[in-house]
């Protein structure tokens, strides 16, 4: 008969079991994705440091004679994996960050209820590799490591691997552009619907025309947005050129106190400076990114922006009114009150894909929020359709 503590640590065993899969399978994508083959080999070694965690946590629940649980993923697993991959690297590794720091405090539990020492002295081994784990996703989003020999370093500085992207990048544009729109005709099919007690007819043209004109709106507005921050790039980048071009020496020096600012010893800086500046584009390249932390490699395309803040603004939007299209009355609205519901909730707990934040408060937040607004606007319909009658 097991004990109270010793059921505890299972559980938490099993949890940990199912921790360690998401994390191997979420770098293994990532070493897929990325195309810097340096970069690769340090994923891949990370997830086999995963993997050899899951093999060890699976073999000492058969030893407790304790339930395996069953190696495979649910839809939603899969899909949440694939989002974080396209977000970009950089934002997967902050959501990793997050993950390695909470498998080490549950770790750090565990240990002070292991039913022996020889489990204590593995947590303990494991918790310092998901320790080292975070420590590795940190440094690399946030610093850019200097490498020893000179031409390693002109390799780093010049940001080659395209490391770093926009937190969140279509992935985020897509999420925030279906909440303003499901929040919007959500808002405008509640407020027809109660004027009209859910008139098919009236809430579908008011529905559709709230789509559209979002749609619209969002695309627009993402396209003006994202152009006129390129051309600002843009514009800074050709003031750099111009300085370059009228006053190299200044420039070069400039160049040189950056590296040494990173910790580059002096005359290996001025090296480096005077390297960059045999290849006048690779030195405008560098200054535009250490002055002005700007790479055209990451400049926001205007179209793509404009596309997804498009559809995906059309795709939320569309959700309250689909009832309309096959019912009427108060059936339709409690179908779209429904339906409508429940999108909240699950692009809320999507949010956290870019803000890292609890999927369950996220979207539960949203979900409140949308409710607010659609009885806001439900009792606003049902006041002017007394009043026109």
């Amino acid at each position: 008969m097991k004990t109270k503590q010793e059921d505890k640590f299972i559980k938490d065993l099993q949890k940990a079991l199912l921790q360690e899969r998401a994390a191997w399978r979420l770098y293994h994508a990532l070493a897929n994705a990325e195309k810097n083959l340096p970069r690769r080999k340090v994923l891949i070694k990370l997830a086999k440091t995963e993997e050899a965690h899951d093999e060890r946590w699976t073999a000492r629940l058969k030893e407790l004679g304790a339930e395996v649980p069953p190696d495979r993923e649910t839809i939603f697993e899969r899909i949440w994996r694939w989002v974080l991959v396209q977000s970009g690297t950089d934002n997967a590794l902050k959501r990793i960050e997050d993950a390695e720091e909470e498998g080490s405090s549950l770790y750090e539990e565990m240990s002070q209820i292991a039913p022996s020492e020889g489990d204590r002295v593995a947590l303990d081994a494991v918790q310092k590799e998901e320790e080292m784990h975070g420590r590795v996703a940190h440094k690399v989003i946030s610093s850019t490591p200097i490498a020893i020999d000179p031409q390693g370093m002109l390799d780093t500085i010049l940001k080659r691997e395209h490391w770093h992207k926009r937190g969140g990048g279509w992935i985020g544009q897509a999420i925030y552009g279906a909440n303003d729109g499901l929040g919007s005709v959500f808002g405008i099919v509640s407020g027809v619907a109660g004027a009209t007690a859910g008139g098919g007819s009236a809430v579908l043209i008011a529905g559709l025309a709230g789509m559209l004109a979002s749609a619209l709106s969002m695309g627009s507005g993402a396209y003006l947005s994202t152009k006129a921050e390129r051309e600002v790039n843009e514009a800074e980048i050709a003031r750099e050129r111009r300085e370059l071009q009228s006053k190299p020496e200044e420039e070069m020096e400039e160049l040189s106190l950056f590296y040494q600012l990173k910790g580059v010893p002096e005359e290996e800086a001025n090296v480096l400076a005077q390297r960059l500046f045999s290849q006048p584009d690779q030195a405008l390249k560098t200054l535009v990114s250490e002055e002005l932390g700007l790479s055209e490699q990451t400049f926001p395309n205007a179209w793509m922006a404009a596309l997804s803040a498009t559809l995906s603004t059309a795709f939320g939007a569309f959700i309250p009114i689909v009832p309309f299209f096959f019912i009427s009355g108060y059936p339709a609205i409690i179908t779209s009150f429904t339906i409508s519901t429940i999108a909240h909730f699950m692009i809320g707990s999507a949010k956290t894909v870019v803000t890292g934040l609890s999927p369950w408060r996220s979207g539960l937040e949203m979900m409140v929020i949308g409710l607010g607004e659609a009885m806001i606007t439900y009792g606003i319909g049902l006041l002017f359709g007394a009043m026109a009658k």
